[in-house]
């Protein structure tokens, strides 16, 4: 796993360095639960700060904190808490962390996927069928998941 942390030069080829990817889907599913966990908490404490007007429209509410939260911990280290919790983080075609576009785009795909549940669904069988474990945004980007580099 040392060489891809050395050079950065591309995301780990599946087959000759299989330890970057040995277990993510699983890992990505766990990181899911503590994110929307962590999401709902967020949101719940947002509530009494609305005059509880916030629960006439929680299901927004939830859907804004979820994309901010994810946004801005992906950009900042390229992985949610729940992510790093895991130990993993995303990559982008170079072998590169996400910066802050690749972020936002990273997000905004998740977040549509959310939102039209097939798609998700689709994703949700790509990250578990495909080599690289990658999911629908992940496949449209470029990017993957993959164990944290030691």
């Amino acid at each position: 796993m040392t060489a891809f942390a050395d050079t950065l030069t591309a995301l780990p080829d599946p087959d000759a360095d299989a330890d970057f990817y040995t277990g993510v889907p699983l890992k990505r599913a766990l990181a899911w639960v503590v994110d929307a966990s962590l999401v709902l908490i967020a949101s719940i404490l947002i509530v009494p700060f609305t005059a509880f007007t916030a629960l006439f429209f929680f299901p927004f509410l939830i859907l804004m904190v979820g994309f901010t939260y994810r946004w801005f911990t992906i950009a900042g280290r390229s992985a949610t808490w729940g992510m790093r919790l895991m130990g993993i983080e995303l990559r982008d075609h170079t072998g590169a962390r996400l910066n802050g576009t690749l972020a936002l785009f990273h997000t905004l795909g998740y977040t549509v996927s959310v939102a039209a549940m097939p798609l998700q669904f689709i994703s949700m069988g790509m990250m578990a069928l495909t080599p690289r474990g990658q999911g629908l945004s992940d496949t449209m980007l470029g990017t993957a998941a993959i164990n944290r580099p030691g």
